[in-house]
């Protein structure tokens, strides 16, 4: 287990409350924004580069032969929602690079935060076993997180 801490930082209810109010704020100018079940998502025709391509082309050929088909299929409607795709996507980009970078810097920490507790256990560990005042009863606490990996509680975390 590696002792090296990466991070080292805090983050500061100011920090949090102006990075909210940002959110909320991209949030309300979005106000289109939907949200699907699993079931809707999953039963959904989806576009990829070859639908996209395909989209395309079946707009040109709508908005250059739209007398060939009813009404109800509107080339300006499909191209709407085509911009309105690309424009998505784009934003769509940036809050996932977003979004990696706050999960990946939640799982440093957290690993962090628990590789040090896991050092720490053992070392109480060896302190009980040497009779230090104060560490069996430290121990036997830290110990109880472990008592539910398959068995009675073990000296050994199964990390």
């Amino acid at each position: 287990m590696s002792q090296v801490n990466r991070l080292s930082l805090t983050i500061t209810a100011a920090i949090v409350t102006a990075v909210k109010a940002d959110l909320a704020s991209i949030n309300a100018q979005l106000p289109f924004l939907i949200g699907l079940t699993p079931e809707e998502k999953k039963a959904m025709p989806k576009i990829d580069v070859n639908n996209k391509v395909f989209v395309e082309d079946a707009l040109t050929a709508i908005q250059n032969n739209g007398g060939i088909l009813p009404p109800y299929i509107s080339g300006a409607e499909i191209g709407k929602d085509l911009v309105a795709y690309e424009t998505i996507d784009e934003l769509v980009a940036l809050v996932g690079q977003l979004y990696d970078k706050l999960r990946d810097t939640q799982i440093l920490l957290g690993s962090e935060a628990y590789v040090s507790s896991l050092t720490a256990y053992r070392l109480f560990a060896a302190a009980a076993a040497a009779g230090l005042p104060g560490a069996e009863s430290i121990y036997t606490q830290l110990k109880q997180r472990f008592a539910s990996n398959g068995g009675p509680a073990t000296d050994e975390p199964k990390s």
